[in-house]
């Protein structure tokens, strides 16, 4: 599965990242940003993949503007 990480600047497009590559970056950082373009479906999947494996993980979405569609998702995946 890949998801999206969120853009760093507001006209770039989003990267593309696979589970596996994430469960590796897991060594070195337990917080990752994700792009609103994932649909809450994915990011759910995602989210069951990493607790069946034993980790512990939290979602948030995270306001960064006034508009509504001006948001990005926060996960807390923890060993």
């Amino acid at each position: 599965m890949k998801l999206k990480l969120a853009r760093t600047t507001l006209k770039a497009k989003p990267k593309s990242i696979e589970l596996k590559k994430i469960e590796d970056e897991l060594s070195n950082r337990s917080i990752f940003y994700f792009d609103k373009d994932n649909s809450h479906k994915e990011l759910k999947e995602m989210i069951e993949y990493f607790e069946e494996k034993g980790y512990s993980v939290y979602m948030r979405e995270v306001k960064y503007g006034l508009d509504d569609n001006e948001y990005i998702y926060e996960v807390h995946i923890i060993v």
